[in-house]
């Protein structure tokens, strides 16, 4: 996708919807939902990782879908929680991972300056914060890692109908290691991602050696230990799910038997349903289906890193299971843009001469961010 896109337009027109829906939600936080400048900052980074992986299916598009995760509850929620701010000096750690990352993609090396301007703003952050598990630090690498492996699937694996796949070089591959580690060691729970990641990197074939998949194993299994200590009691693991739903029992910890009680799969969809609207789950279903037909690869790994998110937010039964589950909206704004572009070609198609009829679909997709936004503000 970068590949392909900044060979036929300006690097800087790439970026211009992701600063645009970033700059949005930036100032909404800051001057409607008085959020700290620090918090505000570091999700409105998060918009611009998803917005910037929805470009390649419209621009306008694009920053609709980004600005539909930003005003979404749960999204909105930790914008205007009550909590103490990061220190000050989170801001040095911004402005030296940005100036890394300038001057790296000025030598045409954007994945690079990626993955080092987020190395360093992590090391720094958990310095002077003190403690991992950071929910905006998790919703950020979830982004940024969801945005390079669709670059390696769009390049690996195209539509039938666009040129022949290329080959996946080694900032892709590294960028997506060194992403994931940095996830794991933020939240075990980032593990969660792995079997999508590491079917997309197989099926694209990607040129790594075992040293790289050894490091990979090496994480998923730190990364388990992690979610076993952290998530699993042994005193609350064979308890029943369906009396702990009975008996409203909230614990951070995981219930075996979750998945099968079915009133915690109502749950958990009506968690989807109060983000996006039920319109926007049906679309969502929608754009899944018609990712799986154009690019299958995509489809299913997107697929599967939803189903392993969904089947966690079945299984736990903490007060903060909806801010876990801030990945598994991600996902969802990308099949929900997906769908709208699909319709949008639709309308192209059935309305030809007339190829501005997609603009029909993008200005309905807008109805669900100012929806969601004039709801959190009543």
């Amino acid at each position: 996708m970068l590949q392909a896109i900044t060979g036929q337009q300006p690097k800087l027109q790439l970026f211009i919807p992701a600063l645009i829906s970033t700059g949005i939600a930036w100032f909404v936080y800051i001057l409607l939902g008085e959020t700290p400048f620090i918090r505000a900052s570091g999700l409105a980074l998060v918009i611009a990782g998803v917005t910037l992986t929805l470009s390649q299916w419209g621009n306008v598009q694009s920053i609709i879908g980004g600005l539909t995760l930003a005003f979404s509850p749960i999204f909105w929620g930790q914008a205007t929680i009550s909590a103490t701010d990061a220190p000050a000096t989170i801001v040095i750690a911004l402005v030296v991972a940005l100036v890394i990352v300038g001057g790296i993609a000025i030598i045409k090396r954007p994945y690079l300056a990626l993955v080092a301007g987020f190395i360093v703003f992590a090391v720094i952050f958990w310095s002077q914060v003190g403690t991992p598990r950071s929910v905006r630090l998790t919703s950020l690498l979830t982004a940024w890692i969801l945005f390079v492996l669709i670059d390696v699937i769009r390049i690996t694996t195209p539509r039938p109908d666009e040129p022949s796949g290329g080959v996946v070089d080694r900032p892709h591959t590294y960028g997506i290691l060194i992403l994931f580690i940095l996830g794991v060691i933020n939240d075990p729970l980032f593990t969660l991602l792995a079997p999508a990641l590491l079917m997309a990197l197989w099926l694209a074939r990607a040129p790594v050696n075992q040293w790289y998949w050894a490091v990979f194993l090496l994480f998923i299994a730190w990364g388990l230990r992690g979610i076993a200590v952290t998530y699993i009691d042994p005193d609350w693991w064979t308890v029943s799910a369906f009396e702990a739903d009975q008996n409203t029992i909230r614990v951070p910890y995981i219930l075996a038997d979750g998945w099968r009680a079915g009133g915690r799969w109502v749950d958990v969809l009506d968690i989807l349903i109060k983000q996006f609207t039920l319109g926007g789950v049906f679309l969502s279903v929608l754009g899944l289906a018609r990712m799986a037909r154009w690019y299958p690869l995509l489809g299913v790994t997107t697929m599967i890193a939803f189903g392993f998110y969904t089947l966690f937010g079945l299984m736990y039964f903490g007060n903060d299971r909806e801010i876990l589950l801030l990945p598994l909206l991600i996902i969802q704004v990308i099949w929900l843009t997906y769908a709208i572009h699909a319709i949008g070609q639709w309308l192209d198609r059935t309305f030809a001469p007339h190829n501005n009829a997609h603009l029909i679909a993008t200005g309905l997709y807008a109805i669900i961010p100012a929806y969601l936004l004039l709801n959190n503000l009543a």
